[in-house]
C-alpha cells in the first residue's frame, strides 16, 4: 500500500513533526462539580435541578477538567453566574489575554520537541471558538513567541469542535504548496465564553457545563522533512469536509450579550452515526482500506454517546476508541483542541508499545472532527516508522 503515497508532486505529503499540549493550572474533579457549580452560581436552592446536573456529570464518564475560570473570578463578576446576565465584555477581556497565552504554552512545547528555531516557521494557523478580537489571537501569539513579522498568519474563529480537523486540512494545503514551509498550528480553547448559571428551561446548557474543558494544542507541520533533524510522526494523507444535510440547527451556538450560547439536539449522536460510514468509505476508498479494525482511530469525543454510537455503527473493537475516551476522561471536551490531544495520546501510547509495530497509532488511521453544520472533518493519517524510534 506504500506505493499509493508515491503520487507525482513537487512536494511530499504534509507531515506532523511535533506535538505540544497545555492546560490551565486549575483542575476540577467531575465528581465534585455539581456542588461547585451550584455554589458559585448561587443556585443551591434549586435542589432538583442540581440532582439532575449531578446525574448528567456522572454519565459523561469525565473524571476531571481544567479551567481558567476560578471561584474568585466568578465572585468578582456575578453576571457570569446568572443564566442570561450581560457579560460579554467581561468574558472578552479575559479571553483576549488568556487564549493566546495558553496557546503559547502548547506551541513552546511543540517547538522544543521539533528542535529547530522559530525563525524557520513560515506560517501560523490559530484556531479558537473562545472570543474574538482584532488584531486577533494569531497576532498576539506572534508577539509572545517572537515569530518573524513576515510569518503568514491564518486566524480561524468560531469553528467549534470540527476546527481541529479543519486546521489539519489547511496545514496540509500550505505545507504541500509552499516549498520549504513549516506551519505552526495552534488550537486554544477556554470555556469562559460559555459559562453561565443553571436554568430549568435550558437543560442543554447544563450539558455544556458538564462537558467542556480548557486546553491548547500545537503541531509543527511540513513537507519533505530533513531527517537529520526532523522526526516525522504522522503523514496527513488526505482531508475531506462534509456537511450532513438538514442538520443546520442540530448544533446552534449564537453569540449574545451573555456569551456563547450552546444548543444541542439530543439526536446529534444518531445523526453522526447514521452518516459516518459513508463519509469514512469516501475518505479511505482510494487507499483500498476496508477493515475498520485494521486502522487506528482519532474520533472527537463530543460526548460519551457519540463515541458509543460510532463504535456500534462501525463494529469497532472496544480498544479502538481508547485514546478518544482517555482524553474525554482526563480533560473533557476541548472543542477544536480535542483531536490534537488525541493525536498526542495516540503517539504516546505508540511509544509505550514500540516493541511491536502493530501497536496503537501505527500504519493507517482516520481522524474525525464533528462541529456545527453538522460538519464532519475527516483526515486520513499514516504513521511513520520513525515514530517507534522517538525518545
Amino acid at each position: 500500500m506504500e506505493d499509493l503515497l508515491e503520487i507525482p508532486m513537487e512536494q511530499g505529503l504534509a507531515t506532523i513533526f511535533a506535538i505540544g499540549t497545555a492546560t490551565p493550572p486549575h483542575c476540577y474533579s467531575q465528581a465534585d462539580h455539581a456542588d461547585y457549580y451550584f455554589r458559585v452560581t448561587n443556585s443551591e436552592h434549586m435542589i432538583d435541578l442540581k440532582n439532575k446536573f449531578k446525574h448528567i456529570c456522572d454519565k459523561t464518564m469525565i473524571k476531571k477538567r481544567f479551567m481558567v475560570l476560578t471561584e474568585e473570578f466568578l465572585k468578582d463578576n456575578p453576571n457570569m453566574c446568572t443564566y442570561s446576565g450581560p457579560s460579554l465584555n467581561t468574558r472578552q477581556d479575559l479571553l483576549i489575554t488568556e487564549v493566546p497565552k495558553l496557546g503559547k504554552e502548547a506551541a513552546t512545547k511543540a517547538i522544543k520537541e521539533w528542535g529547530l528555531p522559530t525563525s524557520n516557521i513560515t506560517h501560523l494557523i490559530f484556531c479558537t471558538t473562545s472570543g474574538i478580537d482584532m488584531p486577533g489571537a494569531d497576532y498576539q501569539l506572534t508577539k509572545l513567541l517572537g515569530l518573524s513579522p513576515s510569518v503568514k498568519r491564518f486566524m480561524m474563529y468560531q469553528q467549534g469542535c470540527s476546527g481541529g480537523g479543519m486546521v489539519l486540512r489547511l496545514a496540509k494545503d500550505l505545507a504541500e504548496n509552499n516549498k520549504g514551509s513549516r506551519v505552526l498550528v495552534v488550537c486554544s480553547e477556554i470555556t469562559a465564553m460559555i459559562f453561565r448559571g443553571p436554568n430549568e428551561n435550558h437543560i442543554d446548557s447544563l450539558v455544556s457545563q458538564a462537558l467542556f474543558g480548557d486546553g491548547a494544542a500545537a503541531l509543527i507541520v511540513g513537507s519533505d522533512p530533513d531527517l537529520a533533524v526532523e522526526h516525522p510522526l504522522f503523514e496527513i494523507v488526505s482531508t475531506n469536509q462534509t456537511i450532513i444535510p438538514d442538520t443546520e440547527m442540530a448544533m446552534h451556538f449564537p453569540l449574545r450579550e451573555d456569551g456563547l450560547q450552546m444548543h444541542f439536539d439530543r439526536d446529534v449522536p444518531e445523526m453522526i452515526s447514521d452518516n459516518i460510514e459513508n463519509v469514512l468509505k469516501k475518505a479511505v476508498k482510494p487507499l483500498g482500506l476496508h477493515d475498520w479494525n485494521s486502522m487506528f482511530w482519532i474520533v472527537h469525543p463530543g460526548g460519551r454517546r457519540i463515541l458509543d454510537q460510532v463504535e456500534l455503527k462501525l463494529n469497532l473493537n472496544k480498544m479502538k476508541l481508547r485514546a478518544s475516551r482517555h482524553v474525554l476522561s482526563e480533560y473533557g471536551n476541548l472543542t477544536s483542541a480535542c483531536v490534537l490531544f488525541i493525536i498526542n495520546e495516540m503517539r504516546n501510547k505508540s511509544l509505550e508499545e514500540r516493541k511491536s509495530t502493530t501497536g496503537e497509532g501505527f500504519d493507517w488511521g482516520v481522524l474525525f472532527g464533528f462541529g456545527p453544520g453538522l460538519t464532519v472533518e475527516t483526515v486520513v493519517l499514516h504513521s511513520k516508522p520513525s515514530l517507534a524510534m522517538q525518545k
